[in-house]
C-alpha cells in the first residue's frame, strides 16, 4: 500500500513538472527590426481566453524592480496598466493565435536596451490560479558592420624593405567586432599595431585598426572584420604589384621590337604605294604627251594636203 502511494506521488510530481516545465529559446535580432518572442502551449485542449492570464516579464529579478511587466493579458483583454514605459506601444500579441495556445509577443523596433531574458507565464483560472505553461526567451541583438575600407602604401611604389602602414576601418556594427590581419602570401596571422573601437550614441560601434609591416615586392594583406553574433566575416584586400625597373622585362622587349617592326613595315608600305602611284602618274603623263604629238603631226599633214590640192 505504501509502495502504491509512493508511486502515485511520484507520478503526480512528474505530471506537475511536465505541466510547468520551462521552455527556453535563444533569438538573435538585428537592431531596429521587429522580433517575435516565442511562447507556445502545445497541449491539445481547448482554451478559453476569459479564463487565462498571460504575463510577459523580464526574467532578471534585479531588473524587475525597474520594469515588472512587459505585456499582460487578463481575461481576454490587454492590461498594460503596469506596463514598463519603455515598452509602451511597442508590444502586441497575435490575437488570431491565442485560442490555439500561441502566446508569442511581437516586440517592435528593438534596441540595445531590449537585450534581456524574457519570461512568458500562462495561468489558467480554476478554483485556484494554476500555471499551465511558461517559457524563457533570451534576446540577443546585433548589427552588421560596413564593408571594411583598407588603405596602404601607393601601389608600385619602391618601398621594399621599408616599414609601411596599413589602415582598416568599418562601422555601424554591434556588438564589438574581432579584427584580423592576414598575410595572404602564406595565410599567416599578423598582429595589429593598434585597434580602437569607438561607441556611438545609437549603441553601435566603429573600429579603426593599424598594421605596420616591412614592405615586400609582392605584399598581399587582408583586413577582416568578424561579427560573431551574426556569424558574418567581411574583408578587404591589398596587393602590391612588382615594380618594373630598368629597360624592361624580356616580354616587354619583345613587344617593343614587334611594335617597331610593325611601324617600319607600315612606313615601307606607304613608301611603296607612293612610289607606285608616282610611276603610274608619270606613265599616264608620257602617254598623253605622246598622243598629243601624234595628233599634231596628223593635223599638219592634213593642213598641207589641203593647200596643195587643185582649185
Amino acid at each position: 500500500m505504501k509502495a502504491r502511494g509512493y508511486e502515485f506521488l511520484l507520478l503526480l510530481l512528474l505530471i506537475l513538472k511536465a505541466v510547468t516545465a520551462l521552455e527556453k529559446k535563444n533569438i538573435i535580432s538585428k537592431l531596429g527590426d521587429n522580433v517575435t518572442l516565442t511562447c507556445i502551449y502545445n497541449e491539445n485542449k481547448p482554451l478559453q481566453l476569459k479564463n487565462l492570464r498571460v504575463y510577459w516579464q523580464i526574467a532578471d529579478d534585479s531588473y524587475q524592480e525597474k520594469c515588472s511587466v512587459v505585456h499582460a493579458l487578463i481575461s481576454g483583454q490587454d492590461d498594460n496598466s503596469n506596463q514598463c514605459i519603455r515598452f509602451k506601444d511597442r508590444t502586441q500579441l497575435f490575437w488570431d493565435r491565442l485560442e490555439n495556445g500561441d502566446f508569442s509577443l511581437l516586440l517592435l523596433n528593438v534596441s540595445q536596451g531590449d537585450e534581456h531574458t524574457y519570461k512568458c507565464i500562462v495561468q489558467e483560472k480554476t478554483e485556484l490560479p494554476k500555471v499551465i505553461h511558461q517559457a524563457e526567451v533570451v534576446l540577443s541583438l546585433a548589427a552588421s558592420y560596413s564593408q571594411p575600407v583598407l588603405s596602404g602604401p601607393i601601389r608600385n611604389s619602391d618601398s621594399t624593405g621599408e616599414e609601411v602602414t596599413f589602415y582598416c576601418r568599418s562601422g555601424n556594427g554591434y556588438p564589438k567586432p574581432n579584427v584580423y590581419w592576414i598575410n595572404k602570401v602564406n595565410n599567416s596571422r599578423l598582429h595589429p599595431s593598434e585597434t580602437e573601437i569607438i561607441s556611438h550614441d545609437d549603441g553601435t560601434f566603429s573600429v579603426f585598426s593599424t598594421l605596420k609591416v616591412t614592405a615586400t615586392s609582392n605584399m598581399q594583406i587582408e583586413c577582416s572584420i568578424e561579427n560573431e553574433m551574426l556569424q558574418e566575416n567581411l574583408s578587404a584586400n591589398y596587393t602590391q604589384q612588382k615594380k618594373i625597373s630598368g629597360p624592361g622585362t624580356e616580354s616587354d622587349k619583345k613587344t617593343e621590337k614587334k611594335g617597331r617592326g610593325a611601324q617600319a613595315a607600315g612606313i615601307i608600305g606607304i613608301v611603296f604605294v607612293i612610289g607606285l602611284l608616282t610611276g603610274l602618274i608619270c606613265w599616264l603623263w608620257r602617254r598623253r604627251s605622246s598622243n598629243l604629238v601624234s595628233y599634231k603631226d596628223v593635223q599638219q599633214r592634213e593642213d598641207q594636203g589641203g593647200l596643195s590640192s587643185p582649185a
